[in-house]
């Protein structure tokens, strides 16, 4: 069988044992959206739970658009020239216009990734600024949520007028979907507000997980957050495995984040009858798979359908190593991860990423990692406690001889975007 996995800009073909392969789980087909622009513009003027984007935007003296870095695929000029006509249209003057990259605690956004993102237009004539977490100066203190995280939030967006967030929703796996309230935390979040939201009392959660919400701490917790910081009204896409934009919601950071979540679990969802023995994967490609930090994703995506004791094998480009030197100083600190997740349950341990290397343990707990890339040696790759092999057909054929000549096989050629679940 010959598969195509997301892998870097191009994809990576790899033939599997047809015997083996009991399903190869994707999207289910849903119409693609014909006219972006006009839908985006019926968005914003018929939005969900909030007045039209227009009438909100008559009258206010400044605003501060939050948009995803690099790492998610956004169509954002699709989204921004609209939204920028509508609130010029209305009496906001354009150096009152900010559009806030909302990193988290990546790392800001050069100014390749700024007009790959936005367009030229956009990028030359706004101004466009990253969100920087690890400056508590920056943002400003909005005091504590019920569960005990300090919330700072980037005092660009506190202070606006107007407060706009524009997003993607796909699968989460810590949050359970991307979008609405993801864009200010983590987006705009502290470093002094993530690492009690990215806390192990959160992530150690059985519900924090992909596709879940109802009772995901995680989850909610950025929700209230959300809700703190006042976010006026959000505009999100839901785009399919070819990124083809497939629904667009606006308005109510909660109700349109809903609204768009349902289209997102239709579409993402798919099925096996029984966990398998081996799960074949990616990160999605570019810019995912750039890191070993974002590609974890895919690892934790495998997760629900591999067995106790199985075997994922993840295919990512890693194009740009392992990731943070603050994420890549925690190999170099912890022999397993057995010592790393003791020192983690010491409320005095910190690190910066750690987070990510907790979901990672969480995998490594339930089954055996095998990684493919052209971007890290082999040596390099094992100091990240995973197996490695030259190729993905290499991998496979290690892991059936170790499981056995009925070993079934799942394949989830773009990873962390599908919602993969034993029916």
């Amino acid at each position: 069988m010959l598969v195509t996995l997301g892998y870097g800009r191009t994809g990576l073909q790899v033939d599997l044992p047809d015997r083996h392969v009991v399903k190869c789980l994707g999207y289910q087909p849903i119409p693609p959206i014909v006219d972006g622009r006009a839908t985006v513009c019926r968005a914003l003027a018929e939005p969900c739970g909030t007045p039209p984007l227009a009438e909100l935007a008559r009258g206010r003296s400044s605003v501060c658009i939050a948009i995803c870095d690099f790492t998610r695929p956004v169509p954002n000029r699709l989204i921004l020239e609209p939204v920028l006509e509508t609130l010029e249209a209305n009496g906001i003057a354009r150096d009152a216009i900010l559009i806030l990259i909302a990193t988290g605690m990546h790392r800001p956004s050069t100014q390749t990734e700024i007009v790959e993102m936005l367009g030229e237009t956009i990028a030359r004539n706004y101004r466009v600024a990253s969100h920087n977490g690890h400056d508590v100066s920056a943002h400003t203190y909005l005091g504590a949520t019920p569960r005990g995280v300090p919330v700072w939030i980037d005092s660009r967006f506190v202070a606006a007028d107007l407060k706009l967030a524009i997003g993607l929703i796909e699968p989460h796996f810590m949050a359970g979907f991307s979008g609405g309230r993801k864009l200010i935390c983590p987006g705009l979040a502290a470093l002094e507000t993530i690492r009690v939201w990215h806390g192990p009392a959160f992530l150690e959660h059985p519900l924090a997980r992909a596709g879940c919400l109802t009772g995901n701490p995680v989850h909610e917790e950025n929700t209230f957050i959300g809700r703190m910081a006042g976010c006026d009204f959000i505009v999100n896409v839901v785009i399919d495995d070819r990124r083809r934009l497939v629904s667009v919601v606006a308005g109510d950071m909660e109700a349109a984040f809903f609204e768009g979540v349902a289209c997102a679990r239709q579409m993402a969802t798919d099925t096996v009858a029984e966990p398998v023995d081996i799960v074949v994967t990616s990160a999605a490609g570019y810019p995912l798979d750039a890191t070993f930090y974002q590609a974890i994703k895919g690892m934790a995506g495998a997760l629900p359908i591999v067995k106790p004791g199985g075997t994922i094998i993840l295919a990512a480009a890693l194009s740009e190593g392992i990731g943070s030197p603050e994420f890549r100083q925690i190999f170099e600190d912890h022999a397993s991860l057995d010592d790393f997740m003791e020192q983690i349950r010491c409320d005095r341990y910190f690190k910066m990423d750690q987070w990510q290397l907790e979901e990672f343990a969480r995998v490594h707990r339930h089954a055996r990692i095998c990684v493919v890339s052209d971007g890290l040696d082999e040596a390099s790759l094992r100091r990240m406690y995973v197996d490695t092999a030259s190729t993905v057909e290499a991998a496979v054929a290690a892991a059936v001889q170790r499981h056995g000549p009925k070993a079934a096989i799942a394949v989830i050629p773009k990873g962390p975007y599908v919602l993969a679940e034993v029916c």
